[in-house]
């Protein structure tokens, strides 16, 4: 059962004026320090320990004598042997006593199950808490249906490998590393059973993974991660925002496309098989005259996460997206929080936000910009779930 929304929201009547802005350490947990310390709130990373030191040593915030940052913009790390610990009880007292607003990133939702995260973890997260889950693809309600409902386009899905008449992508979790792909593509029955037993024997993927893996029609075109946010403190007309546009870089896919076809021949078999492990993201912009599209699929999802998951999106979300050569946008993923591209942008900002706020704006800026503004309004708990 979820946690009831006012209980959570009712959490910030103790806390300080000026709270703390805490993450999971990964992912995009440097953009939201970034974000958190340039709009003046104190910046938490929730780290793994033997995971820590990019927080606790390299972006740690070093402070002068008379206490202004100088250096760094992580100023508090609290480590833990692993991160599902950060749902303790313990912890969780912790957090409410410093007065932290946990801003949700794939991590947070990899490493801490979801149904902790929906109905035992008593912080209040800056975003759609309950949104989480439909980023789970083997769940009955997700963010395909999602999208269908909201009549965005999608690529068709194709109900068993018996039906695979045309090149497809199998999209299922990485057998060791769960928050990484074991995607892999074929044009053809015989393909999807030739690949899959041969990513099975390599352990890059399990049998049960596979058989409720989603398989889908392969999108020709490049790769857009348009990153939205959504802010309920203006009149819904005015409430979503376009900050800027990622791409992946994604490895052993990035340098098998750079070989020659007669290189890439060359390879013994199981190296042929790309591995869709992201390892690093891209700036990129798109053609202005595919923008009304892009906004107009934005405006969609909104009105129908509202409806479906009231209160609907909050905040940073992104829509990924493939274009095709007249480009018209197909979403075949999406991130219902901060995506994993951000950091691409920390500190410089993204270039559309930048146009809109007239100032650098990344979306972790934007995130604390929203808390300053909730706080300023005296309407703090409309962003917080």
């Amino acid at each position: 059962m979820a946690l009831p929304l006012a209980d959570v929201r009712d959490l910030v009547d103790e806390y300080p004026r000026n709270p703390v802005i805490g993450a999971v350490g990964s992912h995009s947990a440097i953009d939201i320090a970034d974000g958190a310390v340039t709009e003046g709130f104190p910046s938490l990373v929730l780290a793994q320990a033997g995971r820590d030191a990019t927080y606790t040593r390299y972006f740690r915030t070093i402070r002068s004598p008379a206490g202004l940052r100088r250096r760094g913009c992580i100023d508090d790390v609290w480590t833990f042997s692993k991160f599902a610990d950060i749902a303790s009880p313990e912890v969780q007292e912790r957090m409410r006593r410093h007065g932290v607003l946990l801003v949700p990133n794939r991590a947070l939702s990899s490493y801490v199950p979801l149904v902790t995260i929906e109905s035992e973890l008593r912080v209040p997260i800056i975003g759609a808490r309950t949104m989480l889950r439909i980023e789970e693809r083997s769940e009955r309600e997700n963010y395909y249906t999602l999208l269908a409902r909201a009549g965005i386009p999608i690529p068709r899905a194709i109900t068993s490998p018996g039906e695979i008449d045309r090149l497809v992508i199998v999209k299922l979790p990485h057998a060791k590393r769960r928050l990484e792909r074991g995607f892999f593509t074929a044009a053809n029955p015989e393909e999807f059973r030739r690949k899959s037993n041969q990513l099975i024997a390599q352990g890059t993927i399990t049998a049960d993974d596979l058989a409720t893996a989603r398989i889908e029609e392969y999108v020709i075109g490049p790769v857009f991660n348009f990153n939205f946010f959504f802010t309920p403190l203006l009149p819904r007309s005015e409430g979503l925002e376009l900050l800027g546009v990622d791409e992946r870089r994604e490895s052993s896919l990035d340098g098998l496309v750079r070989l020659p076809a007669a290189q890439q021949l060359e390879l013994n078999e199981a190296a042929r098989v790309p591995v869709y492990t992201v390892v690093g993201h891209g700036t990129l912009t798109v053609r202005e005259s595919i923008l009304e599209d892009v906004f107009r699929l934005g405006e969609k999802f909104v009105d129908a996460s509202r409806d479906a998951y009231p209160p609907g999106i909050l905040g940073a979300f992104c829509l990924q997206t493939c274009l095709d050569s007249d480009g018209r946008p197909t979403v075949f993923d999406v991130a219902a929080r901060i995506g994993g591209g951000t950091n691409i942008h920390l500190g410089i900002g993204h270039p559309y936000g930048n146009a809109l706020w007239r100032a650098p704006m990344s979306t972790g800026r934007r995130i604390a910009l929203e808390v300053r503004h909730a706080i300023d309004l005296g309407r703090l708990k409309e962003i917080l779930t």
